[in-house]
């Protein structure tokens, strides 16, 4: 059997994409193998978000090829969609498609040497339909991610994605329900609907596809236990949306509602759709319907021009909104975005110090938040062996909150009651009931 190897940078909506193009391969009589092993193949899925990103991709580009120079090197993914010439320059690169066309990777393959150089990159900005790339083998029984949406029309000053990814394009409803339906005859309890812009599903389809309808015919799937979104615009939660919302009982209480600043002056140097009022006002709707709501967020730290007062705003806010869990991000310049040449960057030392201040808020945050559940019984789906202590099986509750426990079988891929007896870190230590 001929060897490919799969090197993912970035984002979950990567990794099912790389999941997507492996089932292609192992239809196609390939075997996976490790992409630190000696591989006919490798395909490197590249992530374009900041340029650390595109460096990594650079990198892993020339030691596979050190590893086997006789390799096809296929180059994949956002990097390639923004720089396909740059891709083209690295030394070993056999195949470059973008973030279009992934479904002919195989057969691109198939007709390539070593010595080939095929480029097919395309206008992103052209392409109006989803391509589809439906999963249909199983790698566990737990949680699967299903791509929905791709592109974004938002145009944030400090993000490259719309122009790597191009303008919304949403899956059809039919393909939705069909792969999630798949996913449970093969025993996954918790799907999680994922995209580049989750928030804008529909908006470029017609009739009754919209995301709140969706979820309604995803809830009524027999034998699938709960529903996650991935990171969501806080404009989506009109107050129509989250009526509706709150009639489908396995839709998981935890949304990861983005930030990015508790300026408004930032925000606006952003190019945000919302201010801090209209944030506050849609997280105490929020509040209300789902009281105990696990709202975890990112924040930017350090963007160009951000003052000592505005970043003191950014903290307070950050705090009066007493998230579950934040991410924070020093904000990084992205060459071709507006943000890389406003003026007034901010140095290194400063971006750390912010980061380091709002990190430790998060940390206290997440612990006053875990601290709420203490001693209360709860569902946790198990899902794999625990990396911090030795014997203990890890999961995650309704409202995400990491859990492990002890126990004398296997019960990855169940979904289980558990009382939570303590409280660690990142985490709580649980007894099953």
């Amino acid at each position: 059997m001929k060897k490919v190897a799969f090197h993912t940078l970035g984002c979950k909506v990567n990794q099912y994409e790389t999941q997507a193009m492996s089932e292609r391969f192992i239809s196609n009589g390939y075997d996976i193998v490790d992409d630190t092993e000696a591989a006919d193949v490798y395909v490197i899925n590249t992530c374009t978000v900041t340029n650390v990103g595109d460096k990594k991709s650079r990198q892993f580009i020339r030691k596979v090829k050190r590893i086997n120079p006789d390799a096809i090197i296929a180059v994949v993914g956002c990097y390639s969609q923004t720089a396909p010439e740059e891709v083209a320059k690295i030394e070993g690169v056999n195949i470059i498609i973008g973030t279009n066309d992934r479904n002919k990777i195989v057969d691109l393959v198939e007709e390539c040497t070593v010595d080939d150089r095929i480029n097919i990159v395309e206008d992103i900005m052209q392409v109006r339909e989803f391509e589809e790339m439906s999963i249909q083998e199983i790698k566990d029984k737990t949680r699967a991610f299903l791509k929905i949406q791709e592109g974004c029309n938002q145009y944030c000053s400090y993000c490259i994605i719309p122009y790597a990814r191009g303008n919304i394009r949403s899956r059809k409803k039919s393909e939705i329900i069909n792969e999630i339906e798949k996913l449970v005859e093969n025993g996954f309890k918790e799907i999680v609907l994922t995209g580049i812009h989750v928030a804008s599903y529909g908006r470029d389809l017609k009739d009754d596809n919209t995301l709140i309808n969706v979820l309604k015919e995803v809830n009524d799937i027999e034998g699938l236990e709960r529903i996650r979104l991935s990171s969501l615009e806080p404009t989506l939660f009109t107050e129509y949306f989250l009526k509706e919302l709150s009639k489908l009982n396995k839709v998981c209480d935890h949304f990861h509602l983005s930030l990015q600043s508790g300026s408004d002056t930032v925000l606006k140097r952003m190019n945000r759709k919302y201010t801090t009022d209209q944030y506050r006002n849609i997280v105490k709707i929020i509040r209300s319907v789902y009281p105990d709501v696990s709202l975890t967020t990112d924040i930017i730290v350090g963007f160009p021009g951000e003052t000592d007062e505005e970043f003191n705003e950014t903290y307070d806010f950050v705090k009066e909104m007493n998230f579950s869990m934040i991410h924070v991000f020093k904000f990084s310049p992205r060459k071709g975005t507006p943000a890389a040449e406003y003026a007034d960057q901010i140095d290194g030392v400063t971006k750390h110090k912010r980061s380091v201040r709002l990190i430790k808020l998060g940390d206290e945050m997440q612990l006053e938040y875990m601290n709420k559940f203490f001693g209360k019984t709860l569902d946790v789906l198990f899902e794999s062996s625990s990396k911090e202590l030795e014997g203990y099986i890890e999961g995650t509750t309704n409202n995400y909150i990491k859990v492990l426990c002890s126990a004398n079988e296997n019960i990855e891929g169940r979904i289980l009651k558990v009382e939570l007896t303590e409280v660690k870190d990142s985490f709580m230590i649980g007894k099953i009931v």
